[in-house]
């Protein structure tokens, strides 16, 4: 069976992500890992927006704040990424209303402080 374009995508990320955290290592700064995934990404010609902004709207009403989703990959994936000791259901709970909110359909929390790095991986769809 062929691959889905949402598995493709994600799988590609992943892989940048893995890429990264091979040269790396845990223990970073999240924003190092961001700007070291995005390098990954253009190098292999992934389209994203990074630090996107996204609007809360609260009953119909705007309100003076904005979110930022760290990567917006191709228009269909939110990537929210993390360098703690362990995720919590609370980072979960994050992507979950980044995707509601965004209305984009699917994520991945990646946790670059994991090893190895797919202990800190998890994919979600709404």
């Amino acid at each position: 069976m062929a691959p889905t374009p949402a598995n493709d995508l994600t799988h590609r990320v992943i892989g940048c992500a893995l890429e990264v955290h091979y040269h790396l290592g845990p223990g970073l700064l999240e924003s190092i890992y961001e700007e070291c995934l995005c390098r990954e990404l253009v190098r292999t010609g992934i389209a994203f927006t990074r630090q996107r902004p996204l609007p809360v709207v609260f009953k119909g009403e705007d309100i003076d704040c904005m979110l930022r989703l760290d990567l917006v990959v191709e228009n269909s994936l939110v990537v929210e990424l993390k360098a703690v000791a362990r995720l919590h259901p609370v980072h979960e709970a994050q992507l979950l209303t980044y995707l509601r909110l965004s209305e984009i359909r699917l994520g991945l929390l990646i946790n670059f402080n994991e090893v190895p790095l797919s202990h800190g991986i998890r994919r979600r769809r709404i």
